[in-house]
């Protein structure tokens, strides 16, 4: 009896207090309020997560709806919700300083077909700055870019509605020296962005990812000016890509709402409106948020609700977790289903996901989604991100 008592006098207290508008107020392993203030009524999104939201709550003693809203039509200039996965290979070497020591391995073409047959659309292609410009705010090589471009080919040629993130690896870096805080200039950082937009910015389908993982910045306005150069220097190529906007920390999810977050929202384009600037974002689900163990210890999804709130706070804006991932263990299987499909129930103020890492990485590798020899995939494919692909 006593057992039964002490749960009544929790719910109880948890009825006293009520959730603000957009916050949670339910899901699998909730222990939290479940009531919302007047306004709103408490909607299920998916097993995990329940959020108020505005509206009337239904008649009787509970306020919480019994079922998910339909989806979300796409809002008019947004992109659709995406999934899929980062095909490393052009990166390999580049180091957080910005150096690079390799040459490039191209990702096999092969895995998008396999992916976008399982329902990806979404796949990020990485390049070294030093391959791709050998000289700083020198030409573009052309014998690399014909490389590059045969894999940007095969990814976009994999469906219909694919869609590739051109993404620059380098951390904000070349060699060491950080963008305009006693690096590369910022016409050095504009220059390939503008060479890059008269090859692509003819085409949709590709988003064009500004940089890689700032981290350690001297001056984080000074980062956020960088970015809105290169933004007006894309739009003055003709180019009307979407553009994915870093802030810092290595991209990090969980500081942008206090560090980059309130710079980055400032950020104009010279076409007018925000709908295609989307702020890009990371977050690991392992330990120390580094992306180097086999185990994750987090869902992420507090961290993720805090963002979203930031985002509707400023703007109704959107965001993109271009990379996260796990190892292929229980933990993580776990761990990173909760995660994505909470990323998949906020669009659309998160577009979607790409998780690392397939390409020219082996099946070794301890955050690998390749595919086996056999075809066959990896448990955490299978497992956590296949079913929340789009």
């Amino acid at each position: 009896m006593l057992k039964y008592a002490s749960i009544a006098l929790a719910l109880a207290a948890l009825g006293v207090a009520q959730q603000q508008e957009w916050q949670q107020c339910g899901g699998i392993g909730w222990a939290g309020a479940t009531a919302c203030v007047s306004g709103t009524v408490c909607t299920v999104m998916n097993d995990y997560y329940s959020q108020c939201l505005p509206g009337t709550a239904p008649a009787g003693p509970s306020s919480t709806s019994s079922t998910a809203p339909s989806a979300p039509s796409t809002p008019a200039g947004s992109l659709p919700r995406l999934g899929g996965v980062n095909t490393s290979g052009y990166d390999f070497s580049v180091a957080t300083n910005g150096s690079f020591s390799g040459t490039g391995v191209s990702p096999p073409v092969s895995q998008y077909p396999h992916f976008t047959a399982e329902g990806a659309n979404l796949y990020r292609i990485h390049f070294a700055w030093q391959l791709m410009t050998p000289t700083l705010g020198g030409s573009i090589d052309s014998g690399f870019f014909s490389e590059y471009d045969q894999t940007v080919q095969a990814a976009l040629s994999s469906g219909p509605n694919v869609y590739v993130i051109v993404d620059l690896h380098n951390y904000a870096r070349w060699n060491g020296g950080i963008i305009a805080q006693g690096g590369p200039t910022d016409a050095q950082f504009q220059s390939i962005w503008t060479q890059l937009a008269q090859k692509y910015g003819s085409n949709e389908r590709i988003i064009f990812g500004i940089m890689n993982e700032p981290h350690d910045l001297n001056s984080i306005s000074t980062w956020v000016n960088s970015v809105q150069g290169v933004v007006n220097a894309v739009r003055a190529a003709g180019s009307q890509n979407y553009l994915l906007l870093p802030g810092s920390s290595y991209s990090s999810a969980q500081t942008f709402p206090t560090e980059a977050g309130p710079l980055l929202v400032l950020v104009t384009d010279p076409l007018g409106g925000t709908s295609k600037l989307v702020f890009d974002v990371h977050k690991y689900l392992d330990s120390d948020n580094s992306g180097t163990h086999p185990d994750c210890t987090t869902d992420n999804v507090q961290v993720l609700q805090t963002l979203v709130q930031f985002l509707q706070q400023n703007g109704n804006r959107q965001a993109i977790l271009s990379e996260t991932g796990g190892g292929n263990t229980a933990s993580c299987e776990s761990l990173l289903s909760n995660e994505l499909a909470y990323v998949k129930s906020a669009y659309p103020n998160l577009i979607g996901f790409s998780v690392w890492a397939a390409g020219a990485f082996d099946t070794t590798y301890v955050l690998s989604v390749t595919p086996n020899p056999d075809g066959s995939d990896q448990p955490l494919w299978v497992d956590a991100v296949q079913p929340n692909l789009p």
